[in-house]
């Protein structure tokens, strides 16, 4: 069992910050990505999903969740930091069974989705995707709640525009369930930098916003009203071109 104090460490982290200086999580793939970060002086990771199915050799979306939490607890084992775990939907746990296995892969956190791929749908998400009841999720959420207790930072991932719902006032609405559910942060992925404004007077409590390499800086996100900065598998994305450019180099060599 993870020592509650570690979840309060996470969850002191999101709050009274200053503009311009958000909470920056980078995202480990393994272990050797994870030590890199910390090392780096990051005060917490974040696992990406997305990233792990990649490292394991799946789409996203398709690791079996014993594998994940393995993939998890070999992160979590080799760093001192605060991790929190992407969980997806909850891979069909009742919410005992998920913070369970969470807290038994040494996860001080979890980021859960309020949407489901649809046929066809690709790994980065689209409108092909269904959107879940708000109300059902809160009600998921509250029940995750109350099984965790304090020994999780529970971020409630608001899909509207990853799905095509561009109106910032739809993930406001959702938003405000999943607080009110007992959701520590919201994360409304993919929201255009224009909208981060409006989310943020919007929305009580901490504001996840995703970076993206050609977006604005991460000081930038944090005026713009970010508490706090993901970056799904984005740098494992950089990490792989720049290995592709290494061996570019050893054939040339």
């Amino acid at each position: 069992m993870v020592n509650p104090s570690t979840a309060a460490t996470l969850r002191a982290l999101h709050h009274g910050r200053a503009p311009g200086d958000p909470l920056v999580l980078p995202g480990p793939w393994d272990a050797a990505s994870a030590r890199v970060f910390e090392e780096a002086g990051y005060e917490a990771l974040a696992t990406p999903s997305a990233a792990i199915a990649l490292s394991l050799g799946y789409e996203d979306g398709q690791v079996p969740p014993k594998e994940m939490f393995e993939a998890v607890g070999r992160i979590t084992r080799a760093v001192g930091v605060p991790v929190t775990m992407d969980a997806e939907t909850g891979y069909g746990l009742t919410a005992k069974e998920l913070v369970e296995r969470l807290l038994e892969a040494g996860a001080v956190g979890c980021n859960l989705e309020d949407s489901y791929e649809g046929a066809g749908a690709g790994a980065g998400g689209g409108s092909t995707g269904v959107l879940r009841d708000p109300r059902e999720q809160a009600d998921w959420l509250a029940r995750v709640r109350e099984a965790a207790g304090d020994h999780l930072v529970v971020n409630a991932r608001v899909d509207t525009f990853v799905r095509g719902v561009a109106d910032p006032e739809r993930a406001i609405e959702r938003a405000r369930l999943y607080v009110a559910a007992g959701a520590d942060c919201v994360y409304p992925i993919l929201a255009p930098p224009e909208a981060i404004p409006v989310l943020r007077a919007g929305i009580e409590g901490p504001l996840n916003v995703l970076a993206l390499p050609d977006g604005p800086s991460l000081r930038e996100l944090g005026e713009l009203g970010a508490t706090r900065v993901t970056f799904g598998p984005g740098l494992l994305r950089r990490t792989m071109a720049a290995l592709r450019d290494i061996t570019d180099g050893l054939r040339r060599a």
